[in-house]
């Protein structure tokens, strides 16, 4: 598909590529599809001439989406790079020990990512957003318009781009659930992605010359190889609806929390990343969408199930209604009734573990007489909130001050299907409430878009022999402490 993604590029030059939105909704146009295949090979060339890198080598990338962060991807996947994502909202310590299971070779910045990592810290912490000094990780190399503050450009190319590397290895580090001392990464292989790009394509199937609203990769490259237009969606929602009434995609890839507040639709609309109910998928037909359809996948395998508004609807039974398994997806139950999913779309393995066939999903499912996935409620320890996978053990460790007996971070559900992030800390004896809350701001501050939505005060429920917390009764607790009285936020 990358290949085919080269050929459409060249042979389209002069057309739109990705698109904007101005602030009344009007598209604005960020790169032609010439241009995008120009900045692709001059980055490959200068980060193989001007920086020596080979496959296999880690690449680290702190750079907005668009043109410039597409560019990138496609210049690393052409010399065999590995691509490990700087995420500015997991914290410093989280992305310090991230990192350093895969320290990059290289990092390439933008200057907004640099400014975050530098002098404007203090103002991007309060957005949830913070970088430790980039340096700290390798060499930095600034790409798009450099500011006063920022590292060397990435070095101009001394010679062509070298040939397309055609083997296979890894491609992309993504960084998922474990704790500060031992992150756990999710690794996909070239293999890997192109096959899940290609279920993309099967299944959404872009056409020429058609608009495609949607930002993630799995969205653009498809897109983009088809001949399609993409315009990333913009980020406040008056802008966002004004966007749609203006474009009228034929495709739209949204999240629920972005799809939610829209109330005209065209085309077809799929949503995934966090739970989509029947009601959702019902609210997109109701304001004008042709097919209304949810997406079931991982950070391990993207897609993997999918399911029309019609027939999620239609399912009277108990349980959440995924779908049927897309071609090539196999599905299994572990005795706990753990939902295992194999493919060759299927992540190749988390770092520094054998490879394994076969997904652990952390949901437990049943699979009904049609072979379809109906979802029964979630096994592995994470909260899902704005369609961002917030994992416990990540941060925890950082509200165990010395006047802290027991502290966990749990999910309490929202009338709309999202999730509150609670903190729920229990004190040790003695302890003073007031200056243990003023003790908190500190690690609060650290936990980037991971702080909490409120911190509670409390006794921490236990279970079983080993006294450990008991999550689901700890939920429970903060619902029925939030559901009686305001609680207090987060700072």
């Amino acid at each position: 598909m990358l290949d085919q993604l080269a050929r459409t590029l060249r042979e389209g030059a002069s057309r739109p590529a990705l698109l904007a939105a101005t602030r009344t909704g009007s598209p604005r146009v960020l790169a032609r599809c010439g241009d995008l295949a120009d900045l692709a090979e001059r980055y490959a060339a200068a980060l193989h001439h001007g920086h020596g890198l080979r496959a296999g080598d880690t690449l680290g990338l702190a750079v907005r989406p668009g043109p410039g962060a597409l560019a990138l991807l496609l210049a690393a996947d052409r010399l065999g790079l590995r691509c490990a994502v700087f995420d500015p909202g997991a914290g410093p310590e989280v992305l310090r020990a991230r990192l350093a299971l895969a320290p990059p070779a290289l990092v390439v910045a933008d200057a907004a990512a640099q400014a975050v990592a530098g002098w404007a810290r203090p103002l991007a912490r309060r957005l949830r957003l913070e970088l430790p000094p980039l340096a700290a990780f390798g060499p930095v190399a600034t790409v798009g318009p450099r500011r006063p503050w920022c590292a060397r450009p990435l070095a101009e190319p001394t010679g062509p781009a070298p040939a397309r590397y055609e083997g296979d290895g890894d491609a992309v580090v993504v960084f998922t659930s474990g704790t500060t001392s031992a992150p756990r990464a999710v690794v996909h292989s070239r293999a890997s992605l192109a096959a899940g790009m290609r279920a993309v394509d099967a299944l959404v199937r872009p056409r020429p010359g058609r608009t495609v609203l949607g930002g993630t990769t799995f969205v653009l490259v498809p897109a983009l190889a088809a001949g399609a237009v993409v315009a990333l969606p913009a980020v406040r929602t008056a802008v966002l609806q004004r966007q749609v009434d203006r474009l009228a995609p034929d495709e739209t890839y949204l999240t629920p929390p972005r799809l939610r507040p829209l109330t005209r639709l065209t085309g077809r609309v799929w949503t995934g990343s966090a739970p989509a109910d029947a009601g959702l998928l019902r609210r997109a037909k109701r304001a004008g969408a042709r097919e209304a359809w949810g997406v079931y996948a991982l950070t391990e395998l993207f897609p993997a199930a999918a399911v029309e508004e019609r027939d999620k609807s239609a399912h009277d039974g108990p349980g959440d209604l995924l779908g049927h398994p897309l071609p090539g997806v196999r599905t299994r139950l572990a005795d706990d009734g753990e939902l295992l999913l194999a493919a060759p779309a299927a992540r190749d393995r988390y770092l520094g573990e054998d490879p394994d066939p076969w997904v652990r999903t952390g949901d437990r499912a049943r699979l009904d007489p049609d072979g379809r996935i109906v979802l029964a409620g979630r096994l592995k320890d994470m909260v899902l909130r704005r369609a961002e996978n917030i994992y416990p053990g990540l941060y925890e460790p950082s509200l165990h001050l010395p006047e802290v007996e027991l502290a966990v971070l749990v999910g309490v559900p929202d009338p709309d299907g999202d999730e509150r992030l609670v903190a729920l800390v229990q004190p040790r004896p003695g302890a003073d409430p007031r200056r243990l809350r003023a003790a908190l701001h500190a690690p609060l501050a650290r936990m980037g878009t991971a702080r909490p939505d409120a911190v509670l005060l409390g006794p921490v429920p236990l279970t079983g022999r080993s006294r450990k917390p008991d999550r689901p009764a700890a939920a429970r607790y903060c619902a029925a402490h939030l559901a009686r009285a305001k609680p207090r936020r987060a700072r």
